[in-house]
C-alpha cells in the first residue's frame, strides 16, 4: 500500500511539472505573439510616419483645410444672425439663405487665394527639393552644419567652400581656354605653312614661265634672224 501511494504522488508530481511546463510554454508562445504583434504595429507606425513625413505637400493642404474648416466655423449662423438682428427677426429663413451663400463665397475666395499663393511660391517644388534634401542628408554621415556663435566664423565657412569650387572652376576653364588658343595658335601656323608653301609654288611657277618665255624668245630668235624681217 506504501508503495502505491508512494507512486501515485510521483505520478502527481509529475502531471503537475507537465501542467506547469505547459503553462510556460502557452505563456512564452502568447509573450512571442504579443511581442511580434506590438513590433508590426510600430513597424507600420514608423512606416506610416515615413509617409506621412514625405507627403509634405499632402499635410499642408490637410492642415490648411483644417484651419480654413475652422475659419469658417467662428463665422457661425448665431454670430452673423447677431450682427443683422432687425433682418433676423423680420425673416430667418432668408438669413439663412443669406448666410449660407455669405459663408460659401467667403470659403472659395480664401481657397481661391490659398492656390494662387501656392502657385506663385512654388511651394510643390520646394516640398519635393525639402524630400530630396532629406533623402540625400540619410546618406551623408557628416554631421549637419550648425552655427558657431561666431558670425564671423561661420560666413567664412560657408563662403570657403564656395570660393574653393569657384577656383578649381576656373583653373578647368582656364586650362581649357589655353587648350583651345594653343590648338588654335597651331591651325594659324599651319595656315601660314601653307600659304607660304603655296607662295613659294606660285613664284617657281612664275620663274619658271618666265624662264620658258626667255627660251622661247631666243629660240625664234635664232630660227628667225631679225635682218630678214628687214628685208
Amino acid at each position: 500500500m506504501e508503495v502505491q501511494n508512494v507512486s501515485g504522488e510521483n505520478e502527481n508530481v509529475k502531471q503537475k511539472e507537465n501542467d506547469s511546463c505547459e503553462e510556460q510554454t502557452d505563456a512564452a508562445a502568447r509573450e512571442d505573439v504579443s511581442s511580434a504583434g506590438s513590433k508590426a504595429e510600430s513597424g507600420s507606425k514608423a512606416a506610416e510616419e515615413t509617409t506621412a513625413r514625405y507627403n509634405r505637400l499632402k499635410l499642408f493642404d490637410k492642415v490648411i483645410q483644417k484651419s480654413l474648416n475652422r475659419f469658417i466655423e467662428h463665422a457661425s449662423f448665431k454670430v452673423f444672425a447677431s450682427m443683422f438682428l432687425p433682418l433676423y427677426k423680420n425673416n430667418v429663413k432668408r438669413m439663412e439663405e443669406i448666410h449660407k451663400l455669405f459663408t460659401d463665397v467667403l470659403q472659395k475666395s480664401i481657397q481661391d487665394d490659398i492656390i494662387q499663393l501656392m502657385q506663385e511660391g512654388k511651394f510643390e517644388s520646394k516640398f519635393n527639393e525639402l524630400d530630396k534634401l532629406e533623402n540625400e542628408a540619410k546618406d551623408n554621415p557628416d554631421p549637419a552644419w550648425r552655427p558657431s556663435g561666431v558670425p564671423e566664423q561661420d560666413f567664412c565657412s560657408f563662403l570657403m567652400p564656395y570660393y574653393q569650387k569657384q577656383k578649381a572652376y576656373m583653373k578647368l576653364e582656364l586650362k581649357r581656354i589655353r587648350a583651345e588658343n594653343a590648338a588654335l595658335a597651331e591651325r594659324v601656323q599651319a595656315g601660314r605653312k601653307s600659304i607660304a608653301q603655296t607662295e613659294q609654288r606660285i613664284s617657281t611657277a612664275v620663274d619658271e614661265w618666265k624662264a620658258t618665255v626667255t627660251e622661247f624668245e631666243t629660240l625664234a630668235s635664232s630660227l628667225c634672224p631679225a635682218h630678214v624681217f628687214d628685208e
